[in-house]
């Protein structure tokens, strides 16, 4: 089912309803401006790989992957009903969160046909309570994910751009520890970062210290290929 938050930016990134939701082939694009294809993929980047990899041999496509910076929960006894509770979720979002997805979309990306955009909002989760399953635990359904504002707009084409969003500069060799705390983000998903840098030629491992492998900033001319 469509979310709300789907169609939202589906209207945000076309140039008008007339561009929106186009058959293609045997592809349904959620939008198009001029040449260019728009696919807006909240769920899994793996999920819509092969259907990029296959658009990308003859038109230029634009992946909309939505993160969002912010959360605003609204929990509800039931559709429309009245607001049991409502808050800001305490987890703040950020760029990094691409490459927990990333890892499935490495070989599609990069690709000179392809731009990956990371859009950073901010969202409103509305749920629906529920009785909390025996292994589970949850209390509540998510029933639509909304909108609220688009607050940055990150455009991906090169392994030189992922690179280039790892704030200051890394030592020479570097290890998932070091990309970790220079990036502000938890050692495993640094270990998914080295993953997807050193798949799309960013990175080369060079060695390895105890259990820790080691990288290195891959030439120039290859990180932007």
């Amino acid at each position: 089912m469509e979310t709300s938050l789907h169609r939202q930016l589906k209207s945000f990134y076309a140039p008008n309803a007339d561009c929106e939701e186009i058959t293609l082939g045997s592809y349904r694009i959620d939008a198009v401006d001029g040449d260019r294809l728009i696919e807006i993929q909240h769920g899994s980047l793996g999920a819509i790989r092969d259907k990029v990899k296959c658009l990308l041999k003859d038109y230029d496509v634009h992946v909309v992957k939505p993160i969002a910076i912010r959360n605003y929960l609204i929990k509800r006894q039931k559709k429309d009903g009245k607001t049991i509770s409502s808050r800001f979720s305490p987890r703040r979002g950020s760029v990094f969160d691409l490459f927990e997805d990333m890892v499935h979309f490495t070989n599609v990306f990069p690709h000179p046909r392809l731009t990956l955009e990371v859009a950073l909002t901010i969202q409103e989760e509305h749920r629906i309570a529920r009785k909390p399953r025996r292994w589970r635990g949850k209390d509540y359904r998510v029933q639509d994910r909304v909108l609220r504002s688009v607050e940055g707009q990150i455009e991906l084409n090169t392994a030189a751009d992922l690179l280039a969003l790892i704030p200051g500069k890394l030592p020479s060799p570097f290890h998932t520890q070091d990309l970790a705390k220079a990036a502000g983000i938890p050692r495993w998903l640094a270990q998914k970062m080295a993953y997807c840098l050193r798949n799309t030629g960013a990175i080369v491992l060079t060695g390895k210290e105890k259990n820790a492998l080691l990288y290195d900033i891959a030439d120039e001319n290859q990180a932007a290929a």
